[in-house]
């Protein structure tokens, strides 16, 4: 019942909002920045300016109720600024005396402050996140870009990790991640649980679930696209910080005025010095059923490292170049001995993703533009478990994957008239990926090999037309010819957007997508079964490329700063590969390739009321596979099949504190049901035919922001997060544990949940 009465509390907001057209509103020496916030908030409206026009600018304004035209009639006077109403919801603010601004941009905002500020849904259908603007999030105390992407609706990760999250049914390996321009591959820190990208370098994040611009490829399910700082930074700027995991320092330099500036940012754990509450929470779950947490005696070093370097450079008003830099490490070295001391094991992993951008935009002229980008991407996971026997080395099982993947990429601008602009590219990349299993006693045996390269060359058009009175829709092709396939795939893209008054606009989207690179099980069981995925390219015989057609359909409707988004989508896969056991199919065992279909519906409403922010997100999803010579031919849910999912949050700010609360709720995942036999474990009943119990939790994040004095630049935050506030054991994951052999014991492996986990936060900026 407490939990209904919080959920209840949480929804209030969202029920009811004012039609009165006078709000009570007032500030007191603020910020401009802040003001205009509160007033988006208060009268549900959007504001369209540039930077300078409101920076280093507070006010003051008696509490009293005002209409909106009241209200900017007071600012007007106060700042100068003048502040025209277009369409009674977009306001364009400029300097008296200057032409108004060009409302194109502002109007490609279909909703501000989406879940929080700082999070706006754009009419391509993406997601923009500000990480610097981004309001406070349950569970969380930082900006985190990938635990934020998972509060949108449609976005599930069951397993709790940072990067393993599935975008409307589809798989983790399917969400493409792109730091400036640059592939990576690695699944986090503290594997997985903790996001590999610092999330207070990232400035600009864009996201796409549907309708995917065709300069993306590559991925079928989503796009995660970051870009870190390009302005020019004119003043030094420094922050440093420290949470119950890792600390951080940020840097950022000018070098030459106005021209060149350089950005720098390094993050580490310091696990090996203090074992923090949190630090162990997080442990916990993650080797949970592995030799780690059933060896009390061992010794355990594990430590993770993150660092990234930017230069920009800013020659000219049309041109601007940038080199970027970003590497990620993660290292585990675990030692255990035997009962009598005679023998001793040694697990070493090693996980690195190392990356260089290079990227030159050049405008033309107001109208044409040229974009280029060169990339490199290194990412190796090694592992060795290696045995001893008084001291000696008597053998050594090692794993390792590689991925190099570098490419070229070019692009055309042109925006022919304030209806029609024209996109036109070229890509070229290079995969190299190889992975090797091998076990070495006396002799040196490989157990599983295959190294592949596959060169692509894409070219891709895409057509915008946009007309708020008619109609926008946006057009692309996308064509690939992977060279060592010999094949070509060509990839349509269509996105519809259909404005009927000032609060309802109807969407639709439609694409396919093609994808050469996945991940698979590995056909060898490691003894650490950390990291039992590895990356394989499509060949074009047993593993052939992965195919993907999506289409949706949805409206959004806002009124008063009430928003409801609503979507309805179908996707249809087809190659994806599996791994047949051999206790599910002793006669047979290996990779079999099928189809997904997915059937899902998202729903978003959101409600800002007297302070408050409140939203509510609900997602179906009905994920079904099937595979030749697998359950008898018919189909079965998928692993990501998470039939409902429920999220809801009640935030609140005043002045410089922020708190917010928030409640997840979704049914179990599938899994396969085994019975007791004679001879051990037995599977008569089909694959995934049960269902975990439903999944909950609690979370709640608070920070508040200060300043030592007005005289000083050096400001404060702090903050405090809380996970599954009620400590719910949640059991997320109900798998087997095997050789691939009849005569070898099926091992019943169940993993849980994340435990009461609270996190500070303690930053200085200066």
């Amino acid at each position: 019942m407490r939990l209904i009465y919080i959920l209840v509390l949480m929804l209030l907001p969202t029920l009811a909002f004012s039609q009165e057209e006078a709000f009570y509103i007032g500030f007191k020496d603020i910020e401009l920045k802040k003001a205009l916030e509160e007033v988006e908030k208060t009268y549900g409206v959007l504001f369209s300016y540039k930077d300078d026009y409101v920076s280093e600018k507070a006010i003051s304004l008696n509490p009293k109720e005002r209409t909106l035209s009241e209200v900017l009639t007071e600012l007007k006077n106060l700042t100068d600024l003048n502040f025209e109403i277009l369409e009674k919801r977009y306001v364009i603010i400029s300097l008296s005396g200057e032409d108004s601004l060009d409302t194109e941009e502002l109007d490609r905002v279909l909703i501000k402050s989406y879940i929080t500020k700082g999070i706006e849904k754009k009419k391509d259908g993406s997601f923009k996140l500000y990480p610097s603007q981004l309001g406070i999030l349950p569970g969380l105390t930082e900006p985190d870009v990938l635990e934020s992407i998972q509060l949108l609706p449609g976005v599930l990760s069951p397993n709790e990790t940072a990067s393993g999250f599935f975008v409307r049914g589809g798989y983790a390996d399917q969400n493409r991640l792109i730091w400036d321009g640059i592939n990576l591959y690695h699944k986090g820190h503290l594997f997985g649980m903790i996001s590999p990208l610092n999330p207070n370098v990232a400035s600009e994040i864009t996201f796409i679930n549907k309708g995917t611009n065709p300069r993306y490829g590559e991925r079928l399910s989503s796009v995660t696209d970051i870009s870190s700082e390009r302005s020019i930074s004119e003043n030094f700027k420094a922050e440093i910080g420290l949470n119950g995991i890792n600390t951080d320092a940020i840097l950022e330099l000018p070098i030459i005025d106005k021209k060149l500036s350089i950005q720098t940012s390094l993050r580490r754990s310091y696990t090996e010095l203090l074992e923090t509450f949190t630090f162990n929470q997080l442990a916990d779950k993650v080797f949970e059923s592995t030799k780690i947490s059933q060896d009390n005696s061992g010794d355990n070093d594990f430590s993770f490292l993150d660092y990234n370097v930017k230069l920009n450079y800013k020659p000219n008003a049309s041109n601007y170049i940038y080199a970027s830099m970003i590497s990620i490490d993660n290292q585990l070295d675990y030692k255990s001995k035997d009962d009598t001391a005679s023998r001793e094991f040694n697990d070493q992993l090693n996980i690195n993703n190392i990356g260089y951008g290079l990227g030159w935009d050049y405008n033309l002229n107001d109208r044409l533009s040229l974009n280029t980008k060169l990339f490199f991407s290194n990412y190796r996971l090694d592992y060795n478990f290696i045995t001893s026997e008084n001291n000696e080395q008597t053998s050594d099982f090692e794993k390792q994957n590689a991925i190099y993947d570098s490419g070229i990429s070019t692009e055309l601008n042109y925006d022919s008239s304030s209806h029609f602009k024209y996109t036109f590219g070229y890509q070229y990349t290079l995969k190299d990926v190889s992975y090797i299993f091998v076990n070495t006693e006396d002799l040196r045996f490989v157990l599983d090999t295959e190294k592949q390269i596959i060169q692509s060359h894409s070219t891709y058009g895409n057509v915008d037309y946009k007309n708020s009175e008619l109609i926008d829709i946006s057009f692309g092709l996308r064509s690939t010819y992977f060279k060592e396939l010999d094949v070509v795939r060509a990839e349509p893209r269509l996105l519809i957007l259909k404005t009927l008054n000032n609060n309802i606009k109807l969407q639709a989207s439609a694409e396919i997508k093609n994808q050469i690179l996945s991940e698979i099980d590995e056909t060898v069981f490691s003894d650490l079964s950390l990291e039992n995925r590895v990356w394989r390219l499509a060949n074009g015989n047993d593993f052939p490329i992965i195919n993907s057609q999506h289409g949706s359909l949805g409206f959004i409707y806002t009124k008063n700063g009430f928003s409801l988004d609503a979507d309805v989508y179908y996707k249809k896969q087809k190659n994806i590969s599996a791994l047949s056991l051999g206790f599910l199919n002793p006669e047979n065992t290996g990779f079999k390739t099928g189809n997904q279909n997915i059937f899902g519906a998202d729903v978003f409403l959101k409600k800002r009321f007297d302070g408050f922010n409140s939203w509510i997100s609900y997602s179906f999803n009905q994920a079904k596979s099937k595979f030749e010579n697998l359950n008898d031919n018919k189909s079965f849910n998928s692993r990501t099949n998470i039939t409902h999912a429920v999220s809801a949050a009640l935030s609140y700010n005043l002045n410089e504190f922020q708190v917010a609360l928030g409640w997840k709720w979704q049914t179990g995942r599938p899994y396969t049901i085994a019975d007791e036999g004679a001879d051990g474990l037995i599977f008569n009943n089909g694959i995934n035919t049960g269902e975990l119990p439903v999944y909950h939790r609690l979370d709640l994040s608070s920070t508040y922001s200060f300043k030592f004095s007005k005289k000083n630049k050096l400001r404060g935050k702090v903050g405090l997060s809380m996970r599954n506030l009620y400590n719910r054991a949640n059991i997320i994951s109900r798998e087997y544990r095997g050789n691939n052999s009849l005569n070898d014991p099926v091992e019943l492996i169940e993993r849980y949940s994340i435990g009461f986990t609270p996190n500070f936060m303690f930053r200085l900026y200066w």
